[in-house]
């Protein structure tokens, strides 16, 4: 499918370019998307350096007349309300459009920011760092805790290679980390499909995953700044974001992998120097664990799963809400878990008939699976390539931890996932003491 024909399909975004040199496209989108109206820049000291200036000469010669870019000076800016009150006051302060240059941080406070000035803006990225550019919702800290906001995704949105072959290599790792995220996340849908729990949505899964091996087949051309690699990882995360516009739900790119690094996030998890591992790493050590945790699955012969002995130790809703308040009582998420548990959670009759399914169905969904995965050693080759962690101990989180993770992490979300197969089965624990080769 065409990047136009997948744009008709999105609900935000309705124009995207990427290429070398393409900010210089930048007047004419905002002309497009905002007729007769003036743009304000939002960036941070940093991407006003690296494309904000250029971008607000090139509007000041189009003739669009800027107004005086809002620039945050905070050095620690982050996805913070505090930081969304700021911005909040200068769009109030004006009917202009924001367009947002930097990355996830800039991009998700405009995204807010406008939603609450009640119109839509446009974005430049500056690194190939994450998926969320073009995502419905901002991820924003209030009152403590991250919480998700609902949103439109930018209107528009320009990639200009030039600008993203200078970011850190370090970010690109973590986008190409936060891609490779698609493989498991997909397995996870098929799975979720295949159990009768979540039916697959053709085209949001398509736009994820036709080309998705493609895009991730160049690791150390990323690492070396490579323009054709870098092309194909920004286009492959623009479509991850398209993808959730189109299925209204983080579904097409999130499985697994990513419910670790929610879990880390939830616990606060820093490294000895108090700094947070970045989205993209922790997502790395969650793909390779979830990667191992199929792998175990696929060895098993599910023909001869004993379903009768699945029901057997099922346990009722108010004994699982019981021990998921015990694991998380300590917490600052204690009713989390009970709640997440609540929703996914299926008497001894829907246990019966999500196994029937795998069961009767699994040599066909096995070899969906083969397909559909990348083998652990050549994802975890690959991650190393780029320059993203593939060893646990490399974001902070020890190899016990990690087994803990799963079992806990497989209790704070909804969604349907290869941790609820291994618990489904009685496997969770088993295999998770085996997710690092």
């Amino acid at each position: 499918m065409k990047i136009e024909d997948i744009l008709s399909r999105a609900s935000d975004t309705k124009a995207l370019s990427i290429g070398d040199g393409v900010i210089v496209e930048a007047p004419g989108m905002f002309k497009r998307l905002f007729a007769g109206k003036r743009p304000v820049i939002i960036a941070d000291a940093t991407t006003w350096r690296i494309a904000g200036e250029n971008l607000q000469n090139l509007f000041e010669s189009d003739g669009l007349s800027p107004e005086m870019p809002f620039i945050f000076t905070d050095p620690n800016v982050h996805a913070e309300w505090s930081f969304i009150e700021q911005l909040d006051n200068r769009l109030l302060a004006t009917d202009a459009v924001a367009v947002a240059v930097g990355l996830g941080t800039i991009n998700d406070l405009a995204k807010l920011s406008s939603c609450h000035a009640g119109r839509r803006y446009m974005t430049v990225g500056t690194a190939a760092s994450m998926d969320g550019y073009t995502a419905y919702g901002a991820s924003i800290i209030k009152d403590g805790k991250k919480q998700s906001f609902s949103c439109p995704a930018p209107l528009g949105f320009i990639a200009d290679i030039d600008i993203i072959s200078n970011a850190p290599w370090r970010i690109t790792a973590s986008g190409y980390a936060d891609l490779c995220a698609k493989v498991t996340a997909g397995a996870d849908w098929i799975l979720a499909d295949a159990a009768g729990v979540e039916p697959i949505d053709t085209v949001a899964f398509n736009t994820v995953q036709n080309g998705l091996k493609s895009a991730l087949s160049d690791p150390e051309g990323l690492r070396n700044g490579d323009r054709k690699a870098l092309y194909h990882l920004m286009e492959g995360l623009l479509l991850g974001g398209l993808a959730m516009q189109i299925n209204k739900s983080s579904r097409p790119t999130s499985g697994a992998e990513h419910q670790f690094s929610h879990l880390w996030n939830m616990e606060h998890h820093t490294l000895a120097d108090g700094s947070t591992p970045s989205h993209g790493f922790q997502v790395a050590i969650g793909t390779l664990a979830s990667t191992a945790l199929y792998e175990q699955m696929l060895d098993e012969d599910f023909t001869r799963l004993d379903i009768d002995r699945c029901l057997s130790v099922w346990k009722t809703l108010d004994e699982v809400k019981a021990e998921t308040r015990e694991m998380f009582k300590n917490t600052d998420f204690p009713d989390i878990g009970e709640t997440e548990m609540e929703e996914k959670y299926v008497d001894k009759e829907g246990l019966r008939r999500q196994l029937t399914s795998l069961k009767d169905n699994w040599i066909e969904i096995r070899e969906k699976l083969r397909h559909q995965l990348i083998p652990y050693s050549k994802m975890r080759k690959s991650l190393q390539a780029a320059g993203a962690p593939v060893l646990p101990e490399q974001i902070g989180i020890t190899r016990e931890r990690l087994s803990i993770s799963a079992v806990r992490a497989q209790r704070i979300r909804r969604r349907f996932t290869i941790l609820d197969v291994a618990r489904r089965t009685g496997n969770l624990e088993r295999w998770s003491q085996n997710m690092i080769h």
